[in-house]
């Protein structure tokens, strides 16, 4: 264990706070495939969308699917968004990000970098985590993940909403397709 990370779980002790306090909470979640279909994602118990990590990874699982399976991927993305649905906009930012960068999404998954252009290997692992600001609007039903991309310098974000209802975690909104370092095959000056 580092200096800092020790000095910070002492202090924490001695303040009789948890260790995850301040927004350190991660999860992890591993998918044994990244489903092709609706009807496959369905079969996941991640689709249950019970916990919002789960909704996270199975909406980089359909980011996934975009590039091969359009149809498929906006049928995943249209169930994952809940009663709000995709809208018009929604689906032409989607086309637009995915014009000519299929590999954005691939870069969440452990192991997939600029380098191995950004092919991980099964089964798919994606870590997220919360930072000191994730449950600003936890009152409200919202709560924002983040996650590190192996071909970007700074996190991106997804936010979830949850349906009190049901207790299920929504898409709310999604800042995963920004740019990032192109993979090897595709640079000219790799």
């Amino acid at each position: 264990m580092a200096l800092f990370d020790m000095l910070k779980k002492q202090a924490a002790q001695e303040m009789g706070q948890p260790e995850n306090s301040g927004g350190s909470k991660t999860y992890t979640v591993t998918l044994q495939q990244i489903p092709v279909s609706l009807a496959q994602m369905k079969a996941m118990p991640e689709a249950a969308l019970m916990e919002p990590h789960h909704t996270a990874a199975l909406v980089i699982a359909a980011l996934t699917v975009y590039p091969v399976a359009k149809d498929a991927a906006l049928e995943m993305l249209e169930f994952l968004q809940g009663p709000r649905g995709l809208s018009v906009y929604d689906r032409q930012f989607l086309a637009d990000r995915f014009r000519d960068k299929d590999y954005v999404p691939r870069s969440y998954y452990a192991g997939a970098t600029p380098q191995n252009n950004y092919e991980p290997s099964a089964p798919y692992t994606l870590t997220f985590f919360e930072n000191p600001y994730s449950r600003n609007q936890i009152s409200e039903g919202y709560l924002t993940l983040h996650i590190k991309s192996g071909g970007g310098d700074n996190p991106r974000q997804i936010k979830l909403r949850t349906k009190p209802s049901t207790g299920q975690w929504f898409l709310w909104e999604q800042f995963l397709l920004a740019d990032v370092r192109p993979p090897v095959n595709a640079d000219p000056w790799a």
